[in-house]
C-alpha cells in the first residue's frame, strides 16, 4: 500500500505539472492572438477585387495601366500635373483603403448631382475636377486613352458593387461641434506629421507637400478643414491611421489649412446655388449675390 501511495502522489505531481504548463501555453497562446488581432486593428483595410481577377487580353492591359498612371501620375502625365502630388497621394493603396478615399464602389456611385458645381457630374467630369484642383493642373481629354485606362481601373474595382446613390447623410457634419486651434495643430503637425511631410509642408520622397506652391490648390477638397481633418482622422499617420482623436486631427488641419497654396480662379463659380459648406475658405459669387439678397445664377461646368 505504502508503494502504491507513492505512485499516485508522484502521478498526482505529475497531472498538477502538466496542467498549469497546459494553462500558460494557453496563456502565451492567447496573447500572441491578441498580438495579431491588435496587429490587424491597426492595419489598414484593403478591400476591392483581387489582382487575380483581372483579366487577360485588351482589357486587362488597360486596367493596369490606369492604375500605373494613378501611381505614378506626375511622371507619366506631366503636362497634366501641376504639382508634386499623385492621385494617390490621397486615395491611398492605390485607392483601396477602407478609409476616406477610397476608390472601391466609386464607378457605381456615377453620374450623381454634386452641389460645388450644381449639377449632375459623370465620373469623367470628376476625374477632370481632381485635376484641376487636388494636382493644380489641366483635365485630360474625356474621349483619350489615359481617360479611358484610368475608368477602367475604376470600373474594376467596383467589380461586384451595387449602382447606388451615395449613402445619405453629410459625413462632415461630425467636425461642426468643434473649434480648431492651430497652435495645438502646430504641435500635433511636429510630432506625427513633419517626419514625412517635412517640417515646413513641403514634402519629402515618401509624402506629398501639405502647403506651398507644389500641393494641391485652394479649390481642392482637402483644402477645406472638415474634409482634410476626416482624411487625416481615418488615415493619419500613414503608418497608424486612427490613432489621432477627432480633436487632434482637427486641429492638424486647420494648421496645413492656414497655410498658403495655389489659387484657383474658377473657385469664384463653385457652389451657384448659394450652398457653399461653412468651411469654404474663399468667397463665391454665389454667396456674394447672396449677401446682397440677389438671385443665385447657376455656372455651367
Amino acid at each position: 500500500m505504502g508503494s502504491e501511495h507513492r505512485v499516485l502522489r508522484r502521478r498526482s505531481r505529475i497531472v498538477r505539472v502538466v496542467l498549469v504548463g497546459l494553462s500558460l501555453l494557453g496563456g502565451c497562446a492567447r496573447e500572441r492572438a491578441t498580438a495579431r488581432d491588435r496587429s490587424a486593428a491597426a492595419a489598414p483595410a484593403l478591400h476591392g477585387p483581387a489582382d487575380a481577377l483581372i483579366p487577360p487580353g485588351p482589357l486587362g492591359a488597360a486596367i493596369q495601366r490606369g492604375r500605373a498612371l494613378l501611381v505614378a501620375t506626375r511622371d507619366s502625365l506631366p503636362t497634366h500635373v501641376g504639382n508634386d502630388l499623385r492621385c494617390v497621394s490621397c486615395h491611398l493603396d492605390a485607392g483601396r483603403r477602407q478609409a476616406l478615399g477610397s476608390w472601391v464602389g466609386v464607378y457605381a456611385r456615377y453620374p450623381q448631382y454634386r452641389p460645388r458645381s450644381a449639377t449632375v457630374e459623370t465620373i469623367e467630369y470628376r476625374v477632370n475636377d481632381c485635376f484641376r484642383r487636388s494636382m493644380n493642373g489641366t483635365p485630360l481629354a474625356v474621349d483619350g486613352v489615359e481617360m479611358r485606362d484610368i475608368l477602367a481601373y475604376l470600373w474594376f474595382l467596383s467589380r461586384d458593387v451595387p449602382i447606388e446613390p451615395p449613402p445619405p447623410g453629410n459625413r462632415l457634419q461630425k467636425w461642426a461641434g468643434l473649434t480648431a486651434d492651430t497652435t495645438a495643430g502646430a504641435a500635433v503637425y511636429a510630432a506625427s506629421c513633419a517626419q514625412c511631410h517635412g517640417p515646413a509642408g513641403q514634402g519629402t520622397a515618401v509624402a506629398p507637400p501639405l502647403w506651398g506652391p507644389k500641393s494641391y490648390n485652394i479649390g481642392a477638397g482637402m483644402a477645406r478643414v472638415r474634409t482634410a481633418a476626416a482624411f487625416i482622422r481615418e488615415n493619419m499617420p500613414f503608418d497608424q491611421p486612427g490613432t489621432l482623436t477627432d480633436e487632434r486631427a482637427f486641429d492638424v488641419a486647420a494648421y496645413i489649412s492656414a497655410h498658403p497654396r495655389p489659387d484657383f480662379p474658377d473657385k469664384i463659380h463653385d457652389w451657384p446655388n448659394g450652398d457653399a459648406p461653412p468651411d469654404v475658405a474663399y468667397p463665391t459669387l454665389a454667396a456674394q449675390r447672396k449677401s446682397r439678397g440677389a438671385p443665385a445664377k447657376a455656372h455651367a461646368p
